[in-house]
């Protein structure tokens, strides 16, 4: 069992025909992924990679009742790629795109609250590295040769972090039932709270990572939550012991700008839920297969 993403899930692939998107599709073709259709207003009837091109997601899913899409639209446009998916009935929608408007992304989480729970649709990200169910299937632009199936939940704001962990694993031969990149923008569609709820859910799930760093209220509400709901050994890793307040440290989210945002808070906060907390990212593997 996987989270979000098996070998049947149909995936489609939003802006396919641009230089970007059509690398990371052969890259994903290639991992073995499902991906059954594109979509790009007006270019219709063309196929990249031998995937057939649609104008709409609607036409998209009527024709190869794709649950899964990847959003590698430009920022101005990305927000509608977004609603557009979750109208045609896409399950799970991963969106790398970075540089979405805090103001537009506002708009996107609350078109998705008009749908009831159990038929809106799960989007992690934007800006993130994207998921990916080692051996199974790949949704995003992660190195998948680096992720070995097993039995470590990774869930993280920062992409090239959850490449880290995973690689350091994979040395002690230690492997990754799911990793999510959640993404490092302020507003973004799945926190560290949903994703640890699938993962506690998860058979296949054994220990959980948690990757995070400074900005933002995620990592205590994460703590919160783990104090609480989960069972399994949780690890984790805050970027950006050293950053000063108020200034942005990589992504749009890293800024610290109240209590409980900066790093050493965050490690406090998660040490007192009873999480173990790497002390730095050359030790992460290190120590999650302490606490196997």
């Amino acid at each position: 069992m996987s989270i979000y993403l098996d070998r049947d899930t149909r995936v489609i692939v939003q802006g396919i025909t641009g230089r970007m998107a059509q690398f990371h599709t052969k890259d994903m073709l290639d991992y073995g992924t499902n991906v059954v259709g594109g979509v790009v207003p007006g270019k219709g009837g063309e196929t990249v990679h031998g995937v057939p091109v649609f104008d709409t997601v609607k036409e998209a899913v009527e024709a190869t009742h794709a649950d899964a899409s990847l959003v590698f639209v430009p920022p101005p446009f990305a927000a509608d790629s977004i609603m557009e998916a979750a109208d045609a009935g896409i399950r799970y929608c991963v969106c790398i795109t970075d540089g979405i408007p805090a103001q537009d992304m506002i708009q996107v989480k609350r078109y998705m609250m008009r749908y009831p729970k159990e038929r809106r649709m799960v989007l992690t990200g934007p800006n993130c590295a994207g998921t990916i169910s080692p051996g199974k299937a790949m949704l995003g632009i992660m190195p998948g040769h680096i992720f070995l199936p097993g039995n470590v939940g990774i869930v993280g704001r920062s992409g090239t972090l959850g490449y880290e962990a995973a690689a350091q694993l994979k040395e002690r031969g230690i492997g990754v039932s799911t990793s999510v990149g959640i993404g490092g923008d302020p507003i973004n569609g799945s926190s560290f709270r949903d994703i640890l709820e699938r993962f506690e859910e998860d058979d296949d799930t054994h220990v959980i990572a948690m990757i995070g760093e400074i900005g933002g209220p995620q990592e205590a509400e994460a703590a919160a939550y783990i104090q609480d709901h989960v069972t399994k050994p949780v690890v984790a890793y805050v970027a950006g012991l050293t950053a000063p307040k108020g200034r942005t440290m990589g992504h749009a989210g890293a800024i610290i700008s109240a209590f409980g945002e900066s790093a050493s808070e965050k490690v406090e906060i998660l040490s007192a839920a009873g999480v173990t907390v790497a002390e730095n990212p050359a030790v992460i593997g290190e120590t999650i297969a302490s606490v196997m």
